[in-house]
């Protein structure tokens, strides 16, 4: 039966009214991205730190102790980071710009004609190192530092100030309510939803949780102790940039294959500058070795197992995509819409599967555990008379 002229305009209609409120909705969220940077940073905390929450209140504590108690850890935790980690790194980095001389020596008189040798091109001509190591070594001479440089561009700017300030100032606040009201926003949102869709909502919303949580929170805690072991293994090696090719491959960790081989690469450019012996080529070598065994039979299968979902390809473009289009706002939302979209992939698959379109208008059916195809009615009946015709012809010639 077709659809009358009017439920055709009236569906076109429909549609052209959710195309504009996603595509105003969007132009919304690209026009209010600084205001709303804490906010988002805010709630993923608040959603992170929600299952300690939870615990302590099952312990028989209220949700304001629970909270302050969990929100105190967060607040150490960053305190501790900024006061150990954000020093080293500025010591190494400038302990990088300080060796440049013998990494620019190292390229133009070994590795460079290393190269040459063997794939017949001419890369030097190609690839002015002396420019831009010069370059880089002056404007970090210059600019006094990460500290001083981020002062220096922000001071051109006293809104941005005012912003960063505003910014830095509103997340704690803004972490603390949406911790302690986080079990609230997750009611008043489930009670916007229609009934009849309220189980379908949960589920997925669940499933996006549990793929979103396994990710962020087994995948940090991998890259953190993968970090820390190729730091301080590299450093222990003798190398005097070792603890920034650790943290550079425990950030890159998130990809398989490129945090690895990243940090190998690294360490055996840093090795040889610095020392020219294969020895010590050989100790970088080992503790990568030795990270990749304790990653792959230890700390991924215990902190993130099989319940991630998301591809490393999907997460790299996800991260780029949101960039390109929101800025840094659209960094820190990429990862919670491609965990949603991917489970919502996975439910439109599951609804294909079990629709007319995959499966046909007659389906065989299975009887599990014996997977006997059920013969129909008019089918069987027949087999049924000849197997007993054939029952009684044997009696009969066993007689």
């Amino acid at each position: 039966m077709e659809r009358a002229p009017l439920e055709d305009i009236a569906l076109f209609l429909r549609r052209l009214q959710w195309t504009a409120l996603g595509v105003g909705a969007c132009w919304l969220l690209w026009v209010l991205a600084p205001v709303l940077t804490p906010f988002v940073i805010a709630a993923m905390l608040g959603w992170l730190g929600d299952p300690w929450v939870d615990r302590l209140e099952r312990t028989g504590r209220s949700r304001n102790v629970a909270v302050s108690l969990v929100f105190g850890l967060m607040a150490l935790l960053v305190i501790l980071v900024l006061v150990l980690l954000v020093p080293l790194i500025e010591r190494q980095i400038s302990t990088l710009i300080v060796s440049l001389p013998r990494y620019r020596e190292w390229f133009t008189a070994t590795a460079i004609p290393w190269l040459e040798q063997r794939s017949g091109f001419e890369i030097s001509n190609w690839l002015d190192l002396n420019h831009l190591i010069e370059l880089v070594r002056s404007n970090w001479e210059r600019a006094g530092g990460v500290a001083t440089t981020l002062l220096g561009y922000l001071s051109r700017s006293g809104f941005a100030i005012m912003g960063l300030v505003a910014n830095i100032a509103l997340l704690p606040v803004l972490t603390f309510f949406f911790l302690r009201d986080w079990d609230v926003l997750v009611e008043r949102v489930a009670s916007l939803i229609p009934r009849d869709h309220l189980a379908t909502a949960s589920r997925l919303a669940k499933e996006s949780s549990d793929v979103l949580g396994a990710f962020l929170r087994g995948q940090f805690l991998v890259m953190l102790a993968l970090g820390v072991m190729y730091g301080l293994g590299l450093w222990a090696v003798g190398l005097d940039l070792g603890i920034l090719i650790g943290i550079i491959a425990g950030l890159l960790t998130f990809v398989p294959y490129l945090g690895p081989a990243s940090g190998i690469i690294l360490g055996v450019i840093a090795a040889l500058v610095q020392y020219g012996d294969w020895k010590y080529v050989a100790g970088v070598l080992a503790v990568f070795g030795v990270g990749q065994v304790v990653e792959s039979y230890w700390l991924t299968p215990k902190l993130v197992g099989d319940r991630i979902g998301l591809h490393p390809v999907a997460v790299i473009f996800a991260v780029l995509a949101g960039g390109t289009l929101f800025g840094f706002l659209g960094m820190l939302l990429a990862l919670p819409v491609a965990a949603v979209a991917n489970v919502l992939l996975r439910y439109a698959q599951e609804r294909y599967t079990h629709s007319r379109l995959y499966a046909g208008d007659h389906p065989t059916i299975l009887l599990d555990p014996a997977i006997v195809p059920v013969v129909p009615k008019a089918a069987a009946e027949p087999a049924a008379n000849n197997n007993a015709e054939q029952a009684d012809r044997a009696e009969r010639e066993t007689q």
